[in-house]
C-alpha cells in the first residue's frame, strides 16, 4: 500500500507473461524475414541448452603460500558464470541463459526447450536463478523437457521442475546430501586483523582447527540450502517433505526405481528423447528436428522478438570477487571489484 491508500504500483519483481498480440506477433515474424539469414530462427524451432561445466588443471603460485610450500597447483573450474561473455567466449553466462529463456518464451518460432543437464559446478544461487527462469518460462504454456545422465543435488533440482525429465538406462544418480568444508594452514605467519567474531577469512592463516563462530555460520548456510532443497523438490514433485527427505537419505538409485516412483518421467536415451520431440511437433522421422543452440540464439536481438519497446530503462551493473581499493599492476590485474572502477561505470551508466 502507498502513503495515500491506494495500491502500491510498483513491481513485485515476478515474470508475468503477457500473451502477443496477433499484431506485434505479426512485427516479429516481418523481422525474422528480413533478419540476416545466420539471425533467422526457424518456425517450430526448439532452444538447445546445454547445462555443463569445465575443469582444467594449470599451475599458480600464492606470494604467502607457495613460499610454505603449501600449495602446488590449483584446479581452476569453468562453469555458469554470473558475468556477461563475448560471442568468442566459451561456457556459459548467466544473464544470457536467462535472456535466452525470455526470448524463447514470446519468440512465436520458439515451440519449447530441450534442457540437457550434465554435472554443475556452479554455486546454489546461480542453480536458483536457473531454476526460476525455468518456471517462468512454463508460464508462456510451451513446453520443456530436461535430460540428465549424471545427477545429484543440483541437477536433480533443476530437472525436477521440468515439465518432463528422462535419463538413460545407463544414468548415475547419487545424493551424497550437503556439506560445506573450511581449510587451514596453520604455521603460515601472516598479518592478519579480526573486525568481528564472524570474520572467518582470516582463520584459514591463523588456525588449524574451525571456531564456533564458524561453525555456526556454515551450518546456518547449510540447513538454509537443505530446507530450500526439500522445500522447492516437493513443490515440483508434489510429494510430501517426508517422502522427499527418505528420498534425499537413501543416497544411490536404481534408475528403474526412479521411474517407478515418480521421480523421473521415463528412461530414454538422448536420441530417443530427440525422436519423441519429432513426433510432438509433427516431424517426420527421417528429417531433422530444428534445433537452435545456445550460442546462436543469444545473438538473437530482444528487439526481434518485441522485448524492447518500453522507453524506460533500469540499467543492472553485475560485479563479483572481492573488493579492493585500487586496481592491479598490468603485469596483475585484478579480478574483482575494483572501488575506483566501479565508481566510475556507475557515474558513466548514470549518464546516459
Amino acid at each position: 500500500m502507498d502513503v495515500n491508500g491506494g495500491e502500491n504500483e510498483y513491481p513485485n519483481g515476478e515474470f508475468e507473461y503477457k500473451t502477443p498480440t496477433a499484431w506485434k506477433s505479426f512485427l516479429v515474424n516481418l523481422r525474422m524475414l528480413v533478419a540476416y539469414p545466420w539471425l533467422r530462427v526457424r518456425k517450430g524451432s526448439v532452444l538447445y541448452i546445454k547445462l555443463r561445466g569445465k575443469v582444467r588443471l594449470f599451475q599458480t603460485t600464492f606470494s604467502i603460500l607457495a613460499s610454505y610450500n603449501l600449495i602446488q597447483s590449483v584446479i581452476c573450474v569453468f562453469q555458469i558464470t554470473d558475468q556477461l561473455k563475448s560471442r568468442f567466449s566459451s561456457g556459459l553466462s548467466l544473464p544470457k541463459l536467462c535472456e535466452n529463456l525470455v526470448k524463447a518464451a514470446y519468440d512465436p518460432h520458439i515451440s519449447g526447450v530441450y534442457l540437457h543437464i550434465e554435472t554443475l559446478n556452479c554455486g546454489w544461487g546461480i542453480t536458483d536463478e536457473i531454476r526460476r527462469h525455468i518456471l517462468d518460462f512454463k508460464k508462456s504454456g510451451k513446453f520443456i523437457i530436461g535430460y540428465a545422465p549424471v545427477w545429484h543435488e543440483k541437477e536433480y533440482y533443476l530437472g525436477c521442475v521440468c515439465d518432463e525429465f528422462y535419463a538413460p538406462p545407463s544414468a548415475y544418480f547419487s545424493l551424497y546430501g550437503f556439506s560445506r568444508g573450511a581449510s587451514f594452514y596453520g604455521g603460515v605467519e601472516p598479518q592478519v586483523q579480526r573486525i568481528g567474531k564472524y570474520k572467518s577469512f582470516g582463520d584459514m592463516f591463523t588456525r588449524k582447527n574451525i571456531s564456533e563462530e564458524n561453525r555456526e555460520v556454515l551450518t546456518t548456510i547449510l540447513d538454509d540450502v537443505y530446507e530450500n532443497w526439500v522445500d522447492k523438490v516437493s513443490q515440483a514433485k508434489g510429494k510430501s517433505k517426508d517422502e522427499i527427505e527418505s528420498f534425499i537419505n537413501e543416497g544411490v538409485y536404481q534408475i528403474e526405481k526412479l521411474k517407478e516412483d515418480g521421480w523421473i518421467t521415463d528412461i530414454k536415451y538422448d536420441d530417443e528423447v530427440r525422436s519423441m520431440l519429432k513426433t510432438r511437433l509433427g516431424i517426420a522421422e527421417k528429417k531433422k528436428i530444428p534445433l537452435i543452440e545456445y550460442k546462436k540464439y543469444s545473438r538473437i536481438r530482444k528487439w526481434s522478438v518485441g522485448l524492447s519497446d518500453g522507453k524506460d530503462r533500469i540499467a543492472v551493473i553485475r560485479a563479483s570477487g572481492s573488493i579492493t581499493r585500487v586496481g592491479g599492476s598490468f603485469f596483475s590485474p585484478s579480478s574483482g571489484i575494483v572501488a575506483e572502477q566501479f565508481i566510475k561505470k556507475i557515474s558513466k551508466v548514470r549518464g546516459m
